[in-house]
């Protein structure tokens, strides 16, 4: 399940800065042969300590973490929608990702020059989030034009678009992103289908520089204004000095922690960012261990375990007869699956089972 995000933002927000420190935690191609070699295009492994512990445990040969694959999209300027500067790739491009991680600059710098003369994340973020609204309502408007006539001959499928439509239509003219609509199940799939920017969810990466005044350190009117607007928005962020980030990726494992302390930067940013945007796309990962390979594989959250076995083999979901589940804690605290068995802290699941991040996971089929 290779699932993508788009990194957007204005220009000289530290988009490519942060691209680049992505890909240097790239995963190494062997492990994922199918990938497309792409220059826009990061696959990056998504840190999980427990591949690492259950390896130790099993003295596996292989470690194959789960993946999210960033794509760097072409800086956005205002009047995109109406196809200025780049607008028109920039709007097709952000239209193939699953989910949007919008770099917003955190930092004032005389050198580096922003695009409307001074940092303001809000209005930043508010710059872009309306160019996609305004693309989306120009699809809409289409859209419900051609198919409110078309649904006067009585086609049920029409019908049910064109509701959708409906709901999603104003609150677009507010200014507003299509993702706040209300919607029951079978509307979000219909939805879906429409392809909408303002659908996809979406992750602020606000992006400091050490050794500047940062708006989120500053601590005043800008920050303030940022919150409140998050707030209101419901939204995720995360906060990273892709700079830092970009550097430290050179520096030895042992010496990185000692660079950050200097430079001021406690924590792993991109770390953060990664599994951020894991969860921003309903992820989750089930395990499989053993001496050959310890690997984490990607699943929607809610999955049952026939739908989880197909990640691994279709058979396991159209021939699943049942799936041995422990939680990978309690695997690691007995030492060995053979232990775990004698205690009785193996179950076994059935068809209904809906899998748990975590889960170490064996599959039967017929």
């Amino acid at each position: 399940m290779a699932l993508s995000i788009g990194i957007v933002g204005l220009p000289n927000v530290g988009k490519s800065t942060l691209f680049n420190a992505l890909t240097k935690k790239g995963v190494p191609a062997e492990n994922y042969p199918f990938c497309t070699i792409d220059p826009s295009v990061g696959v990056v492994a998504v840190p999980d300590h427990r591949i690492d512990a259950l390896s130790d445990m099993s003295h596996t040969q292989k470690k194959v973490p789960a993946i999210v694959e960033f794509v760097d999209i072409a800086g956005l300027v205002k009047g995109a929608s109406e196809g200025e500067g780049l607008g028109n790739q920039f709007l097709s491009h952000i239209r193939e990702v699953d989910a949007i991680a919008e770099v917003v600059r955190m930092f004032d710098d005389e050198d580096v020059h922003h695009v409307h003369g001074d940092v303001d994340p809000r209005r930043d973020i508010e710059v872009i989030d309306l160019e996609l609204v305004l693309a989306d309502m120009q699809t809409v408007e289409k859209r419900f034009d051609r198919v409110s006539r078309d649904a006067k001959g009585g086609d049920k499928d029409l019908i049910a678009e064109r509701d959708v439509l409906a709901k999603i239509l104003p609150v677009l003219q507010q200014g507003k992103p299509a993702r706040i609509v209300e919607l029951t199940e079978e509307e979000k799939k219909v939805a879906k289908g429409l392809h909408l920017l303002t659908m996809k969810p979406i992750l602020y990466v606000l992006n400091r520089k050490a050794g500047m005044i940062n708006v989120d350190a500053e601590g005043g009117d800008r920050w303030q204004a940022f919150k409140d607007f998050i707030a209101t928005q419901g939204a995720q962020y995360v906060i990273v000095d892709a700079g830092v980030e970009r550097d430290l990726s050179d520096v030895h494992d042992e010496e990185r922690a000692d660079f950050r302390r200097e430079l001021g930067v406690a924590d792993d940013g991109l770390d953060a960012l990664i599994k951020a945007s894991y969860s921003l796309l309903g992820l989750i990962s089930f395990l499989t261990t053993g001496e050959a390979e310890t690997r984490a594989w990607t699943i929607s959250r809610g999955a049952t375990a026939p739908e989880a076995g197909a990640a691994i083999h279709t058979d396991f979901r159209d021939k699943f007869i049942r799936a041995t589940v422990i939680r990978w804690d309690v695997l690691l605290q007995e030492g060995s699956m053979a232990k775990a068995r004698e205690k009785g802290l193996v179950r076994t699941e059935g068809k209904e089972y809906v899998v748990q991040d975590g889960d170490v996971m064996e599959f039967m089929h017929s």
